[in-house]
């Protein structure tokens, strides 16, 4: 790979961005597609260009300017070039989670205000009923899947190709729109239920302070290839698995599915891939299982130790074996959206995989600090980006306390709803609600969730995912939930349980056992084994059991207060 990195000059805008990439990286692979067939379509970004700039031109003819503008469906060119097109001379974008049932993603586009959805045809029956519904301002449905007009139903297709014969006929309304980057041109909403969630206003200049910062601490360049796995209506996907590569003129390319990503790494020769940490671990247990059919393992094994102190350069010649199960060319895996596992940080950092964590909330943008080859430290989200100021409030005799920080990609507010932009915005400085310390060397190490910390009577904080991440070790546990119990009549008075959601196939293979009670005693037999290890005060009491998955987010975050609620 030419490491020689060509940095473009600061953007404004995304439209300035676009235009910018285009200009230097025209005739380069913006997207490489699998057709039905498995062949590969290659989108120079002069393609992808012309697709945006007609898609804009069509959406303005329809007389969308300064609208809102929904898209909602799985990771895809089409997806992507909706959003530019929005971003990029239109209106206002609202990305919305595919997940949604029905009655969410009726009241998330009435409450959004969207009078356009852009949309993959697994949607189609539901948003028409939607669109014929009272309360809402929705008017035209866009199909990203059909090929002409049909049924008063746009095709993005055919939008796409007649917005060019507009601009040939002279109509330049959307090639001439100005960009304001400090006003609300996207609309997230954030996790939880409708009725909950709020909405998040980001500005342009929001989201390229963004992506300027991790230019200025990754090394990437136009030869990269980013795989796509994550939503792309959550921020982290948004920004650093679709802009970010775009404002570098990057090659993207989409994972097919879960399963197939290990196969993606190695078909497309990913170089930067940015997932969760429960897709790390499914890779690694992949890796695993691969070396274990070989009679590899042992010996890697001895290798790891013995070279334990090796450059990940090094690491990688003496672990090629595995670098080529995964493409033989990643640079970068990064994790975010939730707490990865040191161990697992640990394991792959040893074979020479740079794995790194990045930090951050989709009321920033999301970034707030990251980790780079010359700023890493194990179990730290690295330190804070450069244009972000990161403090800690109120520290405890640990240093722990709530992160809060300051800088340009800090949101608006949330939309339409002052009390609780005041909650959070005080005197410049956002309150992100995760618990967390400062080292002397500025290196960020997140505890939990403020409103997740369980506080016992004797003052003392229990943080359930450092927790669960110790329970989730226990053979046959596929995932677990750490909550407080009240404990008699004293609501103050509370007792650490956990809630275990098992796997029958290994409860049955290792511990021979299938009846729901027995599983149970050798679970509880397995915690009190971890309680041995444990502060007394952290001991758990109590154990609830199920096969069912607990209640997430699309990047898999628990819903604690949901799932309290089942219990």
């Amino acid at each position: 790979m030419d490491n020689v990195t060509f940095t473009p000059p600061a953007i404004t805008d995304l439209k300035d961005m676009l235009q910018k990439t285009v200009e230097k990286y025209g005739g380069k692979t913006a997207y490489q597609i699998k057709d039905e067939n498995g062949n590969l379509i290659s989108y120079t970004y002069n393609m992808v260009y012309s697709l945006v700039n007609g898609l804009g031109t069509s959406l303005l003819n329809m007389g969308l300017r300064g609208k809102k503008i929904a898209i909602i469906g799985e990771n895809r060119l089409e997806w992507e070039i909706a959003y530019l097109a929005v971003v990029c001379g239109v209106g206002i974008v609202v990305p919305l989670d595919k997940t949604l049932p029905e009655n969410e993603l009726k009241s998330v586009i009435s409450r959004s205000g969207a009078e356009a959805v852009i949309y993959t045809e697994k949607y189609q029956d539901a948003l028409t009923r939607i669109k014929f519904s009272s309360h809402n301002d929705l008017r035209h449905l866009i199909s990203m899947d059909l090929k002409r007009h049909s049924g008063g139903v746009y095709s993005l297709t055919e939008l796409a190709q007649y917005g060019k014969h507009l601009l040939e006929a002279g109509f330049d309304d959307y090639l001439k729109a100005k960009v304001n980057p400090y006003t609300m041109n996207i609309m997230l909403f954030t996790s939880g239920t409708t009725s909950q969630s709020k909405v998040v206003a980001l500005s342009q200049n929001n989201i390229c302070t963004n992506i300027l910062d991790m230019d200025k601490t990754w090394d990437i360049s136009s030869d990269d290839v980013f795989l796509s796995f994550l939503p792309l209506n959550h921020v982290f996907e948004c920004t650093v698995g679709f802009l970010f590569p775009v404002y570098k003129g990057a090659k993207i390319v989409f994972a097919e599915s879960p399963r197939k990503i290990v196969k993606n790494l190695h078909d497309y020769k990913v170089t930067f891939f940015a997932c969760v940490p429960a897709i790390y671990e499914m890779i690694f247990n992949h890796v695993s299982k691969s070396l274990e059919k070989v009679n590899m393992l042992d010996r890697i094994l001895d290798l790891k130790s013995k070279y334990k102190d090796k450059s990940m350069e090094e690491k990688k010649e003496i672990f090629s074996y595995i670098h080529d199960m995964l493409g033989g060319n990643i640079r970068y895996f990064i994790s975010g959206a939730a707490q990865l596992d040191k161990d697992i940080e640990r394991r792959y950092r040893e074979l020479g995989l740079n794995i790194m964590q990045a930090y951050g909330l989709t009321e920033t943008s999301p970034i707030i600090s990251l980790s780079s080859n010359e700023a890493y430290r194990l179990g730290s989200v690295g330190k804070a980006a450069p244009s972000v100021e990161a403090r800690i409030s109120d520290p405890d005799e640990n240093g722990v306390g709530e992160l809060v920080v300051r800088a340009p990609s800090v949101m608006m507010g949330y939309y339409d709803n002052p009390d609780a932009t005041a909650e959070v915005l005080q005197n410049g400085w956002f309150y992100t609600g995760d618990l967390a310390r400062i080292d002397e060397d500025g290196f960020i190490f997140i505890c939990g969730r403020k409103k997740s910390v369980i506080v016992l009577k004797n003052g003392k904080n229990v943080f359930p995912e450092e927790m669960e991440n110790i329970i989730n070790k226990i053979e046959g546990v596929q995932e677990s939930m750490i909550y407080g119990k009240q404990y008699g009549q004293d609501k103050f008075d509370l007792r650490i349980h956990v809630k275990i959601v098992y796997d029958p196939e290994v409860m049955n293979r290792v511990y021979h056992l299938s009846d729901e009670k027995e599983i149970k005693d050798a679970l509880f037999q397995q915690i009190k084994a971890v309680n041995r290890t444990l502060p007394k005060y952290k001991a758990i009491r109590g154990v609830v059991i199920s096969k069912e998955p607990l209640i997430k987010t699309s990047t898999n975050k628990i819903k604690r207060q949901e799932e309290l609620k089942t219990l």
